[in-house]
């Protein structure tokens, strides 16, 4: 493996424990499919005349859902990239099998897509 992919993992296993943490947050691994987060419902043990704590509560939940959302997806991008590293295939483009531009790895070491097919 060469310095520079070396240098690209490092930078994806370290991204990859800050969002473990992030995602920790917000969220847990579903008890069903240990490779898929879920948001942490809010305790909506709320006494009912409480309609404005309730909705609050309801508002976090949608909020943490988002949050997991996008921390969920980014953290597919890393472990496919760290996949594509184990598979000696990491930095080929996708799309046209090309090279994938270095500035664009150092921008993004996840970007499995060259600049031209760049989603």
């Amino acid at each position: 493996m060469t310095t520079h992919i070396l240098n690209f993992k490092k930078k994806l296993e370290e991204e990859k424990v800050i969002l473990i943490k992030q995602l920790q947050e917000v969220g847990r691994i579903n008890p069903d499919d240990t490779t898929d987060w879920e948001p942490v419902a809010a305790s909506l043990d709320i006494n009912q005349s409480e309609i404005e704590e309730r909705a609050t509560e309801i508002t976090s939940f949608e909020d943490r859902s988002a949050v997991e959302y996008e921390l969920e997806g980014r953290l597919n991008e890393i472990n496919a990239a760290l996949v594509a590293i184990a598979n000696n295939t990491y930095g080929i483009c996708k799309v046209c099998k090309s090279p994938i531009e270095e500035a664009r790895l150092e921008a993004n070491p996840s970007a499995m897509t060259c600049m031209a097919h760049m989603e």
